[in-house]
């Protein structure tokens, strides 16, 4: 039997797959990974399925070791700084981690969130028919909770994959947005035509009330036609709430299945990884789309991540392993700035 061991955890660091499916109508949380492509990219450089449960983290990733046999890992999300007994691991490859040897996961100048697949998963029983992490219900995961140093997280894996650790070439994933794309509505009929014009021709920047539920912005004021309460109703993920503030919030994986605001629109699927790797202070705006120019864009979006498996290669046949690159990303320095 082979665990994965924690001894340091990254902030919020919990197990995500992509979601308790179906169970929101009975007041379950979806929960879930904040950015899928990133999960799918990180479980196919480890071998997985792409919507198997990995550790999600934010800013650093901590550190880990291996017992009981060696297991192949991948970090995906951004160019985090990852690195095996002090020497660096390219970020987007997958690579084995011996008993005994320390993974370092620290941060990532272009990314928020990331993600650390292990080869075969986790041998943790599914809640609701997902591992995913709710700490809030203490729901899924290790305990429903966040990872804790000392945790022993059992592993799923046999045999390390065999032949060579493969590479991902981040290029082939869905570009990052600063202009989020919304469907207005449900309740847009609770906004004046102003209060409209300002949310679609203002610029908004994420604060620091910002987490797995949603990101609090703050921009021009959105205008109410009349009250801010509403009879609650269903909140899907990214829904625009705009309470008596005026400013939005975006609901995310963690959202309450029902919310009393006004939603003024709901942010397409493919553009809610953007808004989840952004920081406080991150800048967007927002641009309607009507509901099958959504659907298109989904349908788009769902099939380029279909095509991610074809742009796996060998390791250090590309890019990943450049020494320009390398010493660009700052891998050694930033294992200790991004863990201190």
């Amino acid at each position: 039997m082979a665990d994965l061991i924690v001894l340091q955890p990254g902030p919020q660091a919990t197990i995500q797959d992509l979601g308790r499916v179906g169970w929101q109508r009975f007041g379950v949380a979806a929960a879930g990974a904040m950015d899928p492509p990133s999960l799918r990219a990180a479980n196919l450089l480890a071998g997985n399925p792409p919507g198997a449960a990995a550790v999600e983290f934010t800013l650093a990733g901590g550190e880990y070791e291996a017992e009981g046999a060696t297991v192949r890992l991948a970090v995906a999300g951004g160019d985090f700084q990852v690195a095996v007994d002090g020497e660096p691991v390219p970020p987007w490859t997958g690579f084995d981690l011996e008993p005994g040897r320390r993974l370092r996961i620290g941060a990532a100048g272009d990314a928020l969130r990331g993600y650390l697949a292990v080869g075969g998963g986790f041998a943790l029983p599914p809640q609701l028919g997902s591992l995913s992490t709710h700490v809030r219900s203490g729901l899924g995961g290790l305990e429903g909770r966040a990872l804790r140093a000392g945790d022993r997280l059992p592993l799923a894996a046999g045999a390390v994959p065999a032949g060579p650790p493969l590479a991902l070439d981040p290029q082939g994933l869905p570009p990052r947005r600063e202009v989020l794309r919304v469907v207005l509505g449900p309740q847009d009929d609770h906004f004046t035509a102003a209060g409209i014009e300002t949310f679609l021709t203002g610029t908004y920047a994420v604060t620091a009330d910002a987490d797995r539920m949603g990101y609090r912005l703050s921009g021009p004021e959105i205008e109410h036609a009349g009250g801010f309460n509403i009879i609650s109703d269903g909140i899907a993920a990214g829904s625009v709430q705009v309470p008596g503030t005026r400013q939005p919030i975006v609901l995310l994986a963690d959202r309450q299945p029902t919310g009393g605001y006004p939603k003024i629109a709901t942010v397409i699927t493919p553009d809610l990884p953007s808004l989840a790797q952004a920081r406080p202070g991150g800048t967007f705006r927002f641009q309607a789309v009507d509901p099958a120019e959504a659907v298109a864009i989904r349908q788009s979006w769902e099939a380029m991540l279909g095509r991610m498996g074809e742009r796996l290669a060998p390791a250090g046949a590309g890019r990943e392993l450049d020494s320009e690159r390398l010493l660009g990303i700052n891998l050694v320095g930033g294992v200790v700035d991004g863990l201190a």
